[in-house]
């Protein structure tokens, strides 16, 4: 692993001529207008870069964008990767251990995702607080890689608390609405039964979605910041569970993505600007 990262990261530094990424974005399905926040300097196709894994995803363009916004260098992933498509949970996360290999220290995380939570409606944009783990994997396991992080990486935190209150304090001046919630992440590809829905409520979480999860807890084992902002898609009420398709998830996703990117922009603004 180490030296497929390394191989990576040589091929990367060689095209940026050096440049060290302050911030990295991943943008999942619907999401890719986020990526036109920052003036791009060059759009990479995965299949450019040594080892790294291809999307298979509908809607996952598959490209590394690198750009700049307040002269600090940014790096976005247009599209992700997910366990669903037959990828390991290394293999998921490849992505988050190269940013940290180039010098990224704050992860921003964008995703659509089912609603758990009721009171929640499709549109709304959600920053999350916590997660939960459903997926059964993790990209720790094995022998740990100490050039990133310790055997047992703190989880009291995982995303980063001033983060959180800079997206809400910059969400209500731009007056863009932004609830909070805990993220289930599970393997899929399958959507939730109403059985299932039920459980998940139960178990304390708000949207759910079939990504973020292990990204999340390798950014924190390479010791990143943090942020996440969910699309909800949908809105899971078992007792009148409505059917859902993927062309309904990315036309919601698709609606949200101009005033998810506009928040993003200015949060990307006064991080680089810190």
């Amino acid at each position: 692993m180490l030296k497929r990262l390394q191989e990576a990261t040589g091929y990367l530094k060689e095209k940026t001529k050096g440049a060290s990424p302050l911030i990295g974005m991943i943008t999942g399905t619907g999401l890719g207008e986020i990526t036109e926040l920052m003036n791009l300097e060059q759009r990479i196709p995965y299949a450019h870069i040594p080892h790294f894994p291809i999307p298979t995803t509908e809607s996952h363009k598959g490209n590394l964008l690198i750009g700049e916004i307040q002269g600090k260098t940014l790096m976005a992933m247009e599209g992700r990767l997910h366990a669903y498509e037959g990828y390991s949970p290394e293999e998921v996360t490849f992505p988050v251990r190269l940013m940290s290999l180039l010098g990224v220290k704050y992860l921003f995380i964008s995703s659509a995702a089912g609603g758990l939570n009721p009171q929640l409606e499709r549109g709304d944009l959600v920053v999350i607080t916590d997660q939960i783990n459903m997926t059964g994997l993790s990209a720790l396991r094995g022998p740990n890689l100490d050039a990133f992080g310790p055997r047992f990486p703190d989880m009291t935190r995982v995303y980063d608390r001033e983060l959180l209150r800079t997206a809400e304090r910059i969400a209500v001046k731009q007056g863009v609405g932004l609830k909070r919630g805990v993220y289930i992440g599970v393997i899929g590809p399958n959507l939730e039964t109403p059985a299932e829905t039920r459980f998940y409520r139960r178990a304390g979480a708000d949207v759910i979605g079939m990504s973020t999860v292990l990204e999340t807890t390798v950014a924190v084992h390479c010791g990143m910041k943090v942020l996440a902002i969910i699309a909800v898609t949908n809105v899971n009420l078992p007792d009148c569970m409505q059917e859902t398709s993927i062309e309904m998830v990315i036309d919601a996703a698709n609606l949200a993505a101009p005033r998810l990117a506009f928040l993003w922009k200015e949060i990307a603004l006064e991080v680089a600007a810190i």
